[in-house]
């Protein structure tokens, strides 16, 4: 009886349960509701991050700025954001490290409202225009920021205002609250397909991104402050594993399986609408959860571009993200890279 006790304790640490420093973790996240956040949700949906030995709550802010921002101030352990972030903060001496990546494209696409999209040429015809964002200083507003930049406007040449996602991206247009919006789906595709939108800018692929940003662009990831994923390794591993489960499990997931998944509140009263979202987006997620040097290139390049408070001489990428959890998620999964 001992000897069996004595094997059963052996698998339990085995599988890095007993090793968890931190089994309680706080995410915080910015428009959950958002296909941009999906891997999250389907990764709390199906019990993965409980199955790995972890507490997760989840505190859903207006964008991905407020959710840096609860874990800056310690009320959260984790973000589930934009990569991007953890280059910003390190040009600000705060050290964030990204080790998951679940968007391996921003999804975010901008479009006009149709009233004055006759008016549209190129991105300097944006001058003077309010912009409905997320959150200011969310990736929303830096894909914004770096459009703009390309027809030789500066941040200020616009009016940039924070609306949230979802269902209020939609009321926001509707009530002329804005005249341009960078977004994510399904709301932008609810609002094109109802034809109160052009779109004039989109990251939703692969190669929509490569279009515009010159290069692969990672997205949506779990980041923490450094010292937090060098002091808490094990709670990273099993935050990673859940999440490398989740990316595999979408690969092969059917349609429907995605829609039994996702609160119903998420699909905005349309189901068949928000497939056809998920349709347009789904070669944006990471299909491993790895980083590609490129990415983060790409990444430092394009915020430097509008930003100059980021000196790409002074940022070290090779600190701001991590694949050694990731590495080791593929291969107790049995999908090696």
């Amino acid at each position: 009886m001992r000897k069996i006790i004595g094997l059963a304790l052996l698998a339990f640490v085995s599988l890095g349960h007993a090793q968890i420093e931190k089994r309680d973790v706080h995410i915080a996240v910015g428009g959950k509701v958002a296909l941009y956040y999906l891997p999250l949700t389907i990764t709390e949906r199906l019990g993965y991050f409980k199955d790995e030995g972890l507490n997760v709550r989840i505190s859903d802010f207006a964008g991905g700025t407020r959710s840096l921002e609860a874990v800056v101030g310690g009320s959260a352990d984790v973000v589930s954001g934009s990569y991007e972030h953890t280059i910003n903060m390190q040009s600000k001496k705060i050290f964030f490290q990204a080790f998951v990546l679940a968007g391996a494209a921003p999804q975010i696409t901008v479009a006009i409202a149709s009233r004055l999209a006759g008016k549209y040429k190129s991105p300097k015809d944006l001058k003077g225009l309010k912009v409905g964002v997320s959150a200011p200083g969310s990736s929303t507003n830096m894909v914004v920021d770096y459009l703009i930049s390309k027809g030789g406007l500066k941040p200020s040449d616009v009016s940039i205002i924070g609306i949230g996602a979802g269902a209020n991206v939609i009321a926001a247009v509707d009530q002329g609250r804005v005249d341009v919006i960078s977004q994510t789906d399904p709301a932008v595709t609810i609002l094109e397909k109802d034809g109160k939108v052009k779109v004039i800018a989109e990251t939703r692929t692969p190669e929509g991104t490569e279009q515009l940003f010159g290069g692969p662009m990672p997205a949506a990831s779990l980041y923490a402050p450094i010292a937090f994923v060098r002091n808490n390794p094990n709670t990273v591993q099993a935050l990673t594993n859940a999440m490398v489960r989740a990316l595999i499990w979408m690969q092969q997931a059917s349609p429907q399986q995605i829609l039994q998944t996702v609160p119903e509140e998420y699909l905005l009263g349309n189901k068949a609408m928000y497939l056809f979202a998920f349709n347009n987006v789904k070669t944006a997620y990471s299909k491993d959860g790895l980083f590609s040097e490129a990415g983060a290139r790409t990444t430092l390049k394009a915020l430097a571009s509008f930003n100059p408070a980021i000196k790409p001489a002074s940022i070290n990428l090779a600190e701001t993200y991590t694949n050694e959890f990731a590495k080791k998620a593929l291969a107790r999964y049995g999908k090696k890279k």
